[in-house]
C-alpha cells in the first residue's frame, strides 16, 4: 500500500514518553518577551531553552524518550556506537557501547522497551532498555542493510512499528519525492520490512544551500496530543506538520542562527519539544520548547 504525502516529507527521531526535566536557560538564548516567529500550535520557535552539550556529542544525531525512564534523555552521535543518557542541565553525560564504530543517525524506542538505532546504511541494532547501564552488549541484534539500498537519516517507533524515511534513495527524485517503509515483527519475533510509501514534496516550498532545491528528510516523530507527525530536513532548514493522514498540514521556517544542523526530535508524553543541533562553528546543543496549548 502506497501512502502518498503531498508537499512534504517525514521527520524522526524518534520519540517516547517523558516528563520535563530540568534545563538551564543559556544566557544566549531568546528572552520570553522576544517577538514570537511563526510556530506550530503550543511552541514559539524563537524562544527555546538551550543547553549546550560536551564535545563527546558534537556529532549528535538523534534523540529519544523512554516512557520507563520519564526525565532522561537518550542520545547517540555518528560516530562512535554509544548510547549517551543524561538530564538536561545537570553536566552528567553517561554513555552505554553498543556498536563499533559507524554512520549512525537516529535512535527511537520500540513498544516501550526496545531501543532501535539507526545506520545511515538502512542497518538497524536492537537491544532492551534493561541492557543499558550494564556491562553486557552481546543482545544487541543487528540487521544488517534491512532497509533497500540508500542513505537514510530518520527513524521513529510507535507501538508494534518502525518508521524509517529515506534521505537519499536511487529510486527517488527528491525533487518531488522520498521513500518511506514501515517495519515490524513477523511472528518468529524477526524485523522485517512489511511496507512501503511515498512522501510527495512541493519544490515551492522547500529552500536549500544547493543549486538544486531537493527535499532531505533528517528526523520525525510524533505529537504524543495532537498525533501530528513533525518532520525537519535540516538542509532546507524547514519544519513540516502533518495530520494523521500524512497530510501537509503547515510549514514553519527555521532560523539557521538558532537551528544550526538540526538532526535530532523527540517529544516527552506532555508534548514538550525537543530539537538536537550538532555542532557547527561552535557547541552541539539541545532546544527545549515548552507545550503551551
Amino acid at each position: 500500500m502506497i501512502l502518498v504525502v503531498a508537499l512534504s516529507c517525514v521527520a524522526t527521531v524518534s520519540c517516547g514518553g517523558g516528563q520535563q526535566p530540568k534545563v538551564k536557560e543559556d544566557a544566549n538564548a531568546v528572552k520570553s518577551g522576544a517577538p514570537a516567529v511563526p510556530s506550530p500550535r503550543g511552541y514559539d520557535l524563537g524562544a527555546p531553552k538551550k543547553t549546550v552539550l560536551p564535545e563527546s556529542l558534537h556529532e549528535i544525531s538523534g534523540i529519544s524518550f523512554l516512557r520507563s525512564d520519564l526525565d532522561t534523555l537518550y542520545a547517540i552521535e555518528d560516530e562512535t556506537g554509544r548510547l549517551f543518557y543524561f538530564h538536561l542541565g545537570d553536566g552528567r553525560y553517561r554513555s552505554w557501547k553498543f556498536g563499533k564504530h559507524g554512520d549512525y543517525e537516529d535512535v527511537t524506542v520500540l513498544n516501550h522497551s526496545e531501543f532501535v538505532v539507526l545506520r545511515s546504511d538502512g542497518s538497524l541494532f536492537v537491544f532492551p532498555a534493561s541492557m543499558v547501564r550494564s556491562a553486557d552488549n552481546k543482545g544487541v541484534k543487528v540487521y544488517e542493510h534491512i532497509l533497500p539500498k540508500g542513505e537514510y537519516e530518520g527513524l521513529y517507533g510507535d507501538e508494534g512499528k518502525l518508521i524509517a524515511l529515506c534521505k537519499n534513495c536511487p529510486g527517488d527524485d527528491q525533487r518531488d519525492e522520498v521513500s518511506g517503509y514501515v517495519l515490524q515483527y513477523d511472528e518468529k519475533h524477526v524485523l522485517r520490512v512489511s511496507d512501503h510509501f511515498l512522501v510527495e514534496v512541493s519544490r515551492k516550498h522547500l529552500k536549500s544551500i544547493h543549486k538544486k532545491v531537493k527535499f532531505h528528510p533528517s528526523c520525525i516523530a510524533r505529537h504524543p496530543v495532537t498525533h501530528e507527525w513533525y518532520i525537519i530536513s535540516s538542509v532546507n532548514k524547514v519544519l513540516l506538520v502533518l495530520d494523521d493522514g500524512w497530510k501537509v498540514k503547515e510549514e514553519f521556517a527555521l532560523n539557521p542562527d538558532l537551528f544550526k544542523q538540526p538532526e535530532g526530535l523527540a517529544f516527552d508524553v506532555r508534548g514538550n519539544m525537543y530539537i538536537s543541533n550538532e555542532g557547527v562553528q561552535g557547541n552541539a546543543n539541545i532546544l527545549y520548547f515548552p507545550y503551551k496549548p
